[in-house]
């Protein structure tokens, strides 16, 4: 097996907060020509005040406990589903096809394993399929940045074109980044902001980046690919299994890009009015944080909107001199989900390999 199913991966933890709150009654005083009640009505107001106190603070004492059991058990429900969620998705699945063949049986929408020294496919499903493909859009703006980049130290200004409604970002209007670092910021958390920036700050300027993207994509043989914007936020952003297979080569054997989508963390100052700020960021390729183990991560890119559900593109190099291989998920039903059908798909290969005794993965198509 290429990938133990022990690997862990970050757990999500909950803090609860409870509030209490405490009322307070306040007995009034009347004006000067309402006479003083006398010493037993002083006493009977006190007590009927007391009373009427204590029995709402025990309401309320009554209603905060009632609201934190119904938390607890709802954090208790939250982790037997994530529990059962982790269970299905680290358990590979599996089908016969018409030729009698046992193949995978993913629950994504669409995969596919290519060889990219071959052009051969080794296994796919709905691979030609034109699907959102979300941040994974950001490995087209990386490659069209880089095309007229000529000095990545070159410190920038961010503007708030730049982050409004960025929905992921780490940048604020006003800072001062250099472009090397919006490409980290770009490929490794999938920064909104960065990718407005990048193609803002082309020399193409923003529109003309985007016709720019369209056209690489065009010059690569994309033929399912169409780009509305940098960031992979607008679901009209839309690619194949199979053409995104073959952009993940394209950019992992990049020396500029690959070695950015190869690192875990990464961390830079940022510079603004006032003080600058020390940023730390870790990609959100799980497969690569985790450690690959038996296979070398050379390139990756996850991505996600409601649209186009869980995405990852990879590139992942074979031990003992195997042949990088790309492997892309779309439309997977989980964040966990697109790593395990990865590594599911990558096992089954290496099973089927060593099955037929073959040097090198065996074409199923």
């Amino acid at each position: 097996m290429l990938f133990s199913r022990t690997s862990k991966f970050g757990t999500a933890r909950a803090i609860v907060l409870w509030l209490g709150v405490s009322l307070a009654a306040t007995a009034g005083v009347g004006a000067e020509t309402v006479s003083r009640p006398g010493r037993s009505t002083i006493h009977s107001t006190i007590s009927t005040t007391t009373g009427a106190a204590a029995k709402r603070g025990t309401r309320t004492k009554a209603s905060g406990a009632a609201k934190a059991r119904a938390r607890v058990a709802r954090i208790r429900a939250a982790r037997r589903n994530s529990a059962r969620a982790l269970a299905e998705a680290s358990t590979p699945r599996y089908r016969t096809d018409e030729s009698g063949n046992v193949v995978p049986d993913i629950r994504a929408a669409a995969a596919i394993i290519y060889d990219p020294a071959t052009g051969k496919v080794l296994w796919e499903e709905n691979s030609q399929d034109e699907r959102s493909i979300a941040s994974i859009t950001k490995v087209m703006t990386a490659i069209v940045f880089l095309e007229s980049a000529t000095d990545l130290n070159q410190e920038v200004v961010i503007t708030r074109a730049d982050t409004l409604h960025a929905s992921t970002t780490y940048l604020r209007t006003n800072d001062r980044i250099r472009l090397a670092d919006l490409l980290h910021l770009l490929l490794l958390p999938s920064d909104n902001a960065a990718a407005r920036a990048l193609a803002r700050l082309s020399p193409l300027g923003y529109d003309a980046f985007i016709a720019r993207m369209n056209q690489k994509a065009e010059d690569l043989g994309l033929d399912h690919t169409a780009y509305v914007d940098p960031s992979g936020l607008l679901s009209d952003n839309i690619s194949s299994a199979y053409d995104m297979a073959r952009l993940i080569a394209f950019a992992g054997e990049d020396d500029r890009i690959g070695p950015i989508m190869r690192t875990p963390e990464y961390a830079f100052r940022t510079s603004a009015p006032g003080a600058g700020r020390i940023i730390t960021v870790h990609s959100t390729n799980q497969i690569l944080r985790a450690g690959a183990g038996d296979v070398e991560v050379r390139g990756g890119k996850t991505g996600f909107i409601s649209k186009a559900g869980y995405c990852l593109a990879t590139l992942l190099k074979l031990p003992q001199g195997g042949p990088s291989l790309a492997v892309v998920v779309l439309g997977a039903n989980s964040n966990l989900g697109r790593f395990w059908e990865t590594r599911h798909l990558l096992s089954w290969l290496s099973a089927r390999t060593q099955l037929l005794g073959l040097a090198s993965p065996a074409v199923t198509q």
